[in-house]
């Protein structure tokens, strides 16, 4: 039957499933089915198999439309090559190809998996470093070698620990990969990171704390206040930086963070001394974040910047980092003799002197101790800033 534009057009269904050859196009085929629905497909003969391509759906893909292709198919055919084979292979490559794969990662196991910071660090990474490399490429064309070599340009790029920190999550993907059957091994097995990495051991000295607080008063808020804030409470630096209203009750002196909130995925609460508090009422109060440039709808960030305009105010100040100061912070705990357990509580570290099965049973939270530290610490604060000895405070809350 030689099939036209009118007769495609006005056939009816029946009630069994139809193929009808195109006799001005040997091979093609209209296939009709009971619901209605057109479709076309062309059959050949692949070494010595019969085979068939479904070419797509009507009226999407009109007649004249379905001869070119289908003599693409058959021309294929003739140079020995099997397009059905082809039509499947390509569509595998779409959906197990690194951008794909990429994108389903950072939504089903990063962002459900991380707090914000990491989940935005994350997928940073990726698309600095990793996506403009292997981009259109099919996730087991990739090889352990294609890794050294994306890792061995960023650290030629000036970044060895960004390097690192590159090689950490291109693995964690692919052993994501591994986890739901898409590699059978991960290529990145074996690499090891570029850039040996030493545990920073510098804490400020009491001098060194007191120049930090006075050129962060010369600033003046936000980063100026921040940084005040981070040297009274020992907290870390995103969890002070991104300080909201609501997680503030003043009457009961404590900051409450929500697991969301913290590195270690551990609800916190802070309370607070005298020394936060006055730095507390020194911020304007308005919008959902406390250090904010633009009326508190988002955190103020730019710490880099910031920094550098921090270290100009304070020549000769051995190199020092804002993480730092809760290692300080830390120090100056032991010094004034709070206990190892007792700092890690109000740290929120996830592991420390309690491990193991003692970790599973202490639930205790150290509220009071943790207030008893603070308050401690935000004396020998007050002693430091006035040069006068502070007087005892009481440990209870107020």
């Amino acid at each position: 039957m030689r099939l036209t534009t009118k007769a495609v057009e006005a056939m009816r269904p029946s009630t069994e499933r139809r193929e009808i050859p195109d006799a001005h196009m040997p091979g093609l085929y209209l296939v009709a089915q009971p619901s209605g629905a057109k479709s076309w497909a062309v059959r050949y003969r692949h070494q010595g198999v019969s085979r068939k391509c479904t070419l797509g759906t009507y009226p999407a893909i009109d007649l004249k439309s379905a001869r070119e292709i289908a003599a693409k198919a058959l021309r294929a055919v003739a140079e020995g090559r099997d397009p059905g084979r082809e039509k499947i292979e390509a569509r595998t490559k779409q959906t197990d190809s690194v951008d794909s794969l990429v994108e389903e990662f950072l939504e089903r196991h990063v962002r459900r998996s991380n707090r914000v910071g990491t989940q935005e660090e994350t997928e940073r990474l990726f698309r600095l470093h990793i996506l403009p490399r292997w981009r259109g490429r099919v996730i087991s064309s990739i090889t352990k070698r294609d890794i050294i070599e994306m890792v061995d340009r960023v650290v030629d790029g000036g970044s060895p620990v960004a390097a690192n920190r590159t090689l950490t999550v291109t693995k964690t993907f692919f052993n994501w990969c591994v986890a739901r059957d898409i590699l059978a091994v991960s290529p990145a097995q074996g690499v090891k990171p570029p850039t040996p990495e030493k545990s920073r051991d510098r804490v400020l000295d009491d001098a060194e704390l007191m120049r930090v607080w006075e050129a962060a008063g010369k600033i003046g808020y936000p980063f100026g206040t921040m940084v005040r804030l981070l040297i009274a409470t020992g907290q870390r630096r995103d969890e002070v930086a991104q300080i909201q209203w609501q997680e503030i009750d003043l009457k009961k002196r404590l900051w409450t963070l929500a697991r969301e909130r913290t590195k270690n995925d551990n609800a916190h609460e802070v309370p607070l001394n005298d020394i936060a508090l006055s730095i507390l009422n020194t911020i304007p109060r308005h919008g959902t974040y406390l250090f904010s440039t633009n009326g508190g709808s988002t955190p103020s960030s730019n710490y880099s910047h910031n920094k550098r305009r921090l270290d100009s105010l304070l020549p000769g100040l051995p190199d020092w980092r804002l993480h730092d100061l809760r290692r300080s912070c830390a120090t100056g705990l032991a010094k004034l003799g709070v206990p190892v357990h007792v700092t890690e509580a109000l740290l929120n570290h996830k592991s420390g002197k309690i491990s193991g099965i003692a970790a599973v049973y202490n639930r205790h939270d150290y509220k009071d101790e943790k207030i008893q530290a603070l308050e401690a610490w935000g004396r020998h604060l007050d002693t430091l800033i006035t040069g006068k000895p502070a007087k005892v405070l009481s440990l209870r809350r107020r």
